[in-house]
């Protein structure tokens, strides 16, 4: 029996392989999920004996049906819907609100307001960081000043240049009385054991999201929290792009510029930002976080023209696709322009026909990608979508520079986007990310203009050049974009 198995190991493995196989497969397909999805990972079960089912094993679980956060606290927590209620507009100011901004920005409220909630809040005065050397001395700045407590969550965080100033900044103000929280993406960061005393030895509370075992060869894990939020005292809050590694920070001698767009509240979005946070701390935690009054302050707008925010959180734990939804609703509604920057661009089939649509019917699309990516299948996944928008009119460009990392939206001469989510598959359905949705002419008016700015450093692809690329690069894009879900 033994010297049969040994003689036939291989036939018996792949005959064990593709019986795994076939159960998989009618588990996938009884899920009736999006085709493209489908098909990818049947795919990648087929053609990959043994490597197919690791890849469905770590990518190809779904858990938003399983809530895997239990929200029903947070929603029903006394002083979050007392907090929550006093923003709620009545009739008049929901018809003033859609007479100011028009019909389709009213629409994106009313999306994400009947999606999760989401509180529109008129008294912010939000400052857009450029890069990550303004925002580290920004934010150096306010964690000095804090108060009360300090609430950070991050996809990344490095024990680096910069992490380090960051986290003697965060052990001082433990060590005066503060109350400090801090996430950190177990994948996504790296913080040595040393570091980690230090952290508890100042009083710093931290937790790991969802830790693994092998970060380091699980870059792509599914369900990561790809968040960047600081919370400060209950009324500054920091939202974007920019994690907390020394590749951001231009100053330092970095091997490549990283151009990114990050944004600083002050005023009761911040409290948006909050909820969020106290939602992943009672997950990482394991317990119910007792909700104090003074994290949900309400203060008067420091200046005399406030900005209106509405932030959008989306992941495995929410119903619906939150921030895709809102950026769908965002472009179908555009009627003069669409400007976007993304690193990774690999759009579901809905924003790409969005996209295509609208530039097709007279509107003004311009999508900024980076020409060198920082991931080889991602870069040729994106780049087999440029034929198609183009074709369509879009106009595309690849940012020289360096490696533009910036999530940025905007629409028409009211509507802004900046937050964590990337125009792609993983941040549309699999990482939790987080948006702050600006609804104000004078930021609508820096958005354009920092774009315009950005188009200095780019290169426009010319559709009738790009068309006659090889037969190889166009089969190398089109098996990328097979994986595109998977990336």
């Amino acid at each position: 029996m033994w010297q049969y198995i040994k003689d036939n190991i291989w036939p018996l493995l792949l005959a064990i392989n593709y019986g795994l196989v076939i159960i998989f497969s009618v588990h996938i397909l009884l899920k009736n999920k999006n085709p493209v999805k489908t098909i990818s990972y049947l795919f990648a079960l087929a053609v990959f004996p043994f490597l197919g089912l690791l890849v469905y094993y770590f990518f190809g679980q779904d858990y938003r049906k399983s809530k895997i956060f239990e929200k029903k606290y947070f929603l029903d927590n006394d002083k979050i819907r007392k907090w929550s209620d006093s923003f709620n507009l009545d009739d008049e100011e929901k018809e003033d609100f859609e007479e100011d901004f028009g019909d389709g920005v009213f629409k994106i409220y009313k999306l994400l307001k009947n999606n999760q909630r989401a509180v529109l809040t008129f008294d912010n005065e939000v400052e857009i960081l450029i890069n990550g050397e303004m925002k580290f001395k920004r934010l150096l700045e306010d964690l000095e000043k804090a108060q009360n407590h300090i609430h950070l969550e991050y996809f990344v965080l490095f024990d680096d240049e910069v992490g380090n100033l960051v986290i003697d900044r965060l052990c001082a103000k433990a060590k005066s009385g503060v109350q400090v929280r801090l996430i950190y993406d177990d994948v996504g960061s790296r913080i040595s054991r040393k570091t980690k005393k230090k952290l508890r030895d100042s009083g710093v509370r931290y937790y790991p999201f969802m830790p693994v075992f092998f970060s380091n060869s699980t870059s792509k894990v599914n369900y990561r929290d790809h968040r960047k939020i600081v919370v400060i005292d209950g009324n500054i809050g920091y939202v974007g792009g920019i994690n907390l590694d020394k590749k951001y920070d231009n100053s330092l001698k970095n091997k490549r510029f990283w151009r990114d767009t990050h944004l600083r509240i002050e005023g009761s979005a911040a409290g948006s930002l909050q909820a969020a946070f106290l939602l992943s701390w009672n997950f990482v935690s394991k317990q119910e976080v007792e909700i104090e009054e003074v994290w949900f302050p309400r203060s008067e707008p420091k200046t005399k023209a406030p900005t209106a925010v509405q932030i959008a959180a989306s992941g495995p734990d929410t119903d619906w696709a939150n921030i895709m939804e809102a950026f769908f609703c965002a472009i179908t509604s555009a009627r003069k322009c669409i400007y976007i920057s993304s690193p990774y661009f690999m759009p579901n089939a809905q924003i790409l026909t969005a996209l295509t649509t609208a530039s097709r019917s007279g509107v003004d699309v311009r999508i900024i990608i980076p020409k060198v990516s920082d991931s080889w299948p991602a870069q040729y996944a994106t780049d087999s979508y440029i034929e198609e928008l183009e074709h369509s009119g879009v106009q595309m460009y690849r940012y020289k520079k360096g490696f533009v990392h910036a999530k940025t939206l905007v629409i028409d001469d009211v509507f802004s986007s900046i937050g964590t989510a990337n125009m792609d598959y993983r941040s549309f359905a699999l990482n939790f990310e987080i948006n702050a949705l600006i609804y104000d002419k004078e930021v609508n008016r820096q958005m354009k203009r920092i774009f315009e700015k950005d188009l200095e450093e780019c290169e426009e692809i010319e559709y009738e050049r790009w068309v006659e690329r090889s037969i190889v690069r166009k089969l190398q894009e089109s098996f990328a974009r097979l994986l595109a879900p998977l990336l």
